[in-house]
């Protein structure tokens, strides 16, 4: 089973080259269920072509730190060393990825390059960049959504209720097995299999070491496959009842594999899928997280340029802001206050300091975090600045269109509709201590993750 042709758009129709197939590795960091390495090698067999998969480390990439770049160096470690294995060399290059890709294809006169989908403006950028610089035939495959960003709408969706019917129309082409991806015959001449040395690799990076690593989850998509497993065995029957509680300890943990492309989500919804025992409401209900909703967000980056800015939002969403820009806040933090957890509200302050600690924060906790930044800052442009890069800074899967659609839709209405109009909120919808205490416990939360005085 080749690799569908929906999947794939042809960036640069030229002549190939004469070299090998080049797959530029970034959004989706693993060999297993990866069609873009798959159409990659799916070329360099039809030509009998050699194989190389080149991943360009960049120090400076929006907000991330070292707690970022280290759980990503360590996947990608395992992920070398899976292509080794399959006699596929790895390389690893520091620099902007358009001139080093540019300059390795004119080196190698690849036969093409195959570079994963990514909706953020910066990849983007890149991709037009690197097709300016070189002849040389580009291809993008979305290896991240089950049924390809493109072909689940040409459009920017309005919700998922108007994005849901699409992809569910698709799931019986797209959500299926995947094939395996084989040892590669035809050897890369002049490259050998060497391992990059990655501790030279870190030690190369100028990047802000605060906030460290964090411990766990532990990087790569072996792990990433062991913690899919343990979540449907053991957590996944509770997941329709429990996801909103923050104490109940049922979320899949898959968010940073998902990110870094270490677990393909179509892997997941497959495991999802065949889970026993399992209730079909359950399936449901996770499913729905992991293909609509995130498939969703991937359609609002791709389509709205002002994805993580006031200009992003809805344009009822942006009256009412400005409508209620003046009003009184009850409190006004400064970014750094927000940041250091030193708000009047133990709640919020739990949340940071878990994010900070962590680099996680259960999504209903998100929700209220972000909504709250906006009811104590100057402005919604204050406030989706510090949640964009409070998130980005301190979540393993920041910099994620995830991400960037959760501040929006908390801060900005996205994806949502108006409600009873308050101040500073207007008619974006609003959310309060008080509630949370009526959908958990509250003392609980703070207990396990705020500081002992608040």
């Amino acid at each position: 089973m080749g690799t569908d042709p929906r999947r794939i758009q042809t960036l640069q129709g030229t002549e190939p080259g004469s070299g090998p197939v080049m797959y530029w590795m970034s959004r989706d960091q693993r060999t297993e269920d990866n069609w873009a390495l798959l159409y990659a090698q799916e070329r360099a067999m039809q030509g009998g072509r050699g194989l190389m998969v080149v991943f360009c480390l960049q120090s400076e990439f929006l907000h991330a730190t070292l707690r970022q770049y280290s759980f990503m160096l360590s996947g990608l470690e395992h992920t070398c060393r899976n292509c080794l294995e399959l006699g596929i060399p790895f390389v690893l290059r520091f620099g902007r990825p358009p001139d080093i890709l540019a300059e390795l294809a004119r080196a190698w006169d690849a036969e093409s390059v195959v570079c994963d989908f990514d909706p953020l403006r910066i990849k983007v950028r890149w991709r037009k960049e690197l097709a300016s610089r070189t002849r040389t035939p580009l291809y993008m495959v979305d290896a991240h959504n089950i049924v390809p960003c493109w072909e689940a709408s040409d459009k920017q969706e309005y919700a998922a209720r108007t994005i849901r019917p699409k992809i569910q129309r698709q799931l019986v082409d797209f959500l299926t097995p995947f094939p395996g991806l084989a040892p590669h015959p035809f050897p890369v001449q002049g490259t050998d299999l060497a391992e990059p040395d990655w501790k030279e690799a870190a030690t190369r990076l100028t990047v802000d070491a605060d906030p460290s690593p964090v411990s766990s989850p532990v990087p790569g998509a072996q792990e990433a496959k062991r913690m899919l497993g343990e979540f449907v065995r053991h957590f996944l029957a509770e997941y329709a009842q429990k996801s909103n509680d923050p104490n109940a300890g049922a979320d899949s943990g898959l968010s940073a594999y998902l990110h870094f492309g270490q677990l393909a989500p179509q892997r997941a919804a497959l495991e999802v899928q065949a889970g026993e025992g399992v209730s079909s409401q359950a399936k449901s209900a996770f499913l729905e997280q992991l293909i609509v909703r995130r498939e969703l967000t991937d359609n609002f980056c791709w389509h709205n340029p002002g994805y993580d800015s006031l200009s992003g939002l809805p344009e009822w969403a942006q009256k009412t802001l400005e409508a209620h820009q003046t009003d009184p806040r009850p409190y006004v933090y400064t970014p750094a206050q927000l940041e250091a957890a030193a708000t009047h509200d133990d709640l919020w302050n739990a949340a940071q300091l878990q994010m900070t600690a962590q680099g996680k924060m259960h999504g209903y906790m998100r929700m209220y975090w972000a909504k709250k930044i906006l009811e104590w800052t100057r402005s919604p442009q204050e406030a989706i600045e510090t949640a964009v890069r409070l998130n980005d800074r301190y979540e393993l899967d920041g910099r994620d269109p995830n991400g960037y659609v959760g501040v929006l839709w908390s801060i900005g209405g996205v994806h949502d509709h108006g409600f009873k109009e308050r101040p500073v909120f207007g008619k974006i919808r609003y959310m309060s201590y008080a509630g949370c205490k009526r959908k958990f416990d509250v003392r609980a939360y703070v207990r396990t993750y705020g500081r002992s005085e608040d």
